[in-house]
């Protein structure tokens, strides 16, 4: 009676206080004279603990949604994703904001902008596994929630998200679509004066079609090989158009003067406007922690290991894309870049398409058009995810084939019906880049803040409230700055008439 015994799991033998009075020798404990049968149950019970780490929750709805389907991805696929959504057309139109900032005001801007959102980035790959209780987010809006609470949560990020996915898709459409009559009118120049060419409208279906036809893969690790083809086409054509831009001359009445401004009012919104320019060429916030929800993750191996491995090595080749891109297209058309349309890919065969090889100028239009196929695929998921989980959230099982199949139609047709009758989009870039600067630059500042409650006045908390403020602020500015400029300069509005 009253005997102490002292047990320890890891399979030492059991004391007692009469074997330690009596120096006699301590029996052996139970576990060690078990049969082979239940000692390697025991193990390999053991060797799952210490995989998992901790008792990751497992929601059976993450299985049935495109996102989360697979959980066999790598640093290699999160490198290919993390690249086809950070390198894309909106590159081009970064000699714009360089046009109204300067060479000084440009180079420091962009190289702020991409330290800034490459931290921010890093902050939302830790914050995707919450070690305490075990729970993966996913999904931005999930992260959002979870940080600020249901109704503030999806205010701040439902839109912005869904807006960046489906507004992407809808200048890729614009985009994907004028260059495929680029590209069919370059090399196929005698065909397009015989035969009647196809309409802007009918080339904006033809790359929808196509599209949809290649978002039937099922889920997002299904589409890295999709993702590797676009990051391939990306850095080649930017590499092109930079290189060719360089080694051409330059146009006569190229300048480097900052545009004329009736006030400094319009001045100051001509920065902010041009600041939008460079924030929308940094959006794909969205898509991290969707890339990383496609890993595999335990104690051991935690995700954000591959993913921050990924994220590290496609950010170096971001940069040797963007800033040679920005500068030389700068250096090359000053003040001359287009407005509209393809912005650096227009300006080289604006200004160079006569001295430049056709088999040059096709193959980079043919990239862009193959670029804009594959970025559709990756921004497009977020949205099928969303709506897919709204069946199974409804009907508590996986959506059957045909229903799969249909919201991928019915997201095509969507897009294309508002490319056609929205044209104009793409002018607004300086705008769209001050709304989803936010989920880019303040919002992960704040997430960190406050789950993961750093020591009060500390370095991260006084550094993660400086950039959370100054984002919010900034981004408030860019869009009063966007609205004035498009308010002051105009831009042609022509619904139902794309060119």
């Amino acid at each position: 009676m009253g005997t102490e015994l002292k047990v320890v799991i890891s399979g030492t033998p059991v004391e007692t206080n009469q074997a330690r009075e009596r120096g006699t020798e301590t029996p052996k404990s139970p576990f060690a004279t078990a049969s082979p049968i239940v000692t390697k149950s025991i193990a390999s019970m053991q060797g799952y603990l210490e995989e998992v780490g901790h008792f990751t929750r497992i929601d059976p709805q993450e299985a049935w949604l495109p996102i989360t389907e697979s959980r066999n991805g790598n640093a290699y696929y999160a490198a290919f994703h993390t690249l086809s959504s950070g390198i894309g057309v909106q590159a081009l139109l970064l000699p714009l904001a360089f046009a109204t900032l300067g060479w000084a005001g440009g180079i420091v801007s962009l190289t702020t902008a991409f330290a800034w959102q490459l931290y921010t980035l890093w902050l939302l790959i830790q914050l995707h596994e919450s070690v305490p209780s075990g729970t993966r987010y996913s999904r931005y809006l999930r992260l959002s929630v979870a940080a600020f609470g249901d109704k503030l949560g999806k205010v701040m990020a439902l839109f912005p998200t869904m807006y960046l996915s489906g507004g992407t898709c809808v200048t890729l459409v614009m985009i994907g679509g004028g260059t495929m009559r680029l590209f069919f009118r370059t090399i196929c120049e005698t065909a397009a004066r015989e035969f009647n060419p196809l309409t802007t409208t009918e080339w904006y279906l033809v790359f929808t079609c196509s599209a949809i036809v290649l978002a039937q893969l099922p889920n997002l690790n299904s589409i890295a090989g999709v993702s590797l083809v676009g990051t391939i086409t990306a850095i080649t054509y930017c590499t092109t158009i930079w290189v060719v831009s360089l080694t051409k001359e330059r146009p006569i009445e190229v300048s480097y003067g900052a545009p004329e401004a009736k006030s400094d009012v319009d001045r100051v919104c001509d920065i902010l406007n041009a600041l939008g320019i460079i924030a929308f060429a940094f959006r794909g916030h969205n898509l991290v922690l969707e890339i990383q929800g496609t890993m595999p993750s335990s104690l051991k191996r935690p995700s954000r290991l591959p993913m921050w491995r990924g994220v590290r090595v496609s950010y170096v080749v971001i940069a040797m894309c963007l800033f040679p891109l920005a500068i030389v297209g700068y250096w090359a058309y000053g003040n001359l870049i287009p407005t509209s349309g393809g912005g650096m890919l227009k300006a080289m065969y604006k200004y160079h398409g006569h001295d430049t090889s056709k088999v040059i100028l096709g193959l980079t239009s043919l990239f862009v058009v193959i670029n804009c196929l594959t970025s559709f695929q990756i921004y497009a998921m977020p949205v099928f995810d969303n709506l897919e989980f709204r069946y199974t959230s409804k009907m508590s099982k996986p959506c059957p084939w045909w229903l799969r199949r249909g919201i991928r139609i019915f997201f095509g047709c969507l897009v294309f019906f508002i490319a056609v009758a929205l044209p104009f989009l793409p002018n607004l870039a300086g705008l769209i880049g001050g709304i989803a600067l936010p989920v880019t630059l303040a919002y992960p500042c704040f997430m960190w803040i406050v789950m993961k409650k750093p020591q009060r006045y500390g370095a991260m908390w006084c550094l993660n409230w400086a950039l959370g403020c100054l984002g919010m602020i900034l981004s408030v500015l860019l869009v009063i700055g966007a609205i004035w400029t498009i308010v002051r300069l105009g831009i042609e509005v022509h619904f139902f008439k794309p060119e």
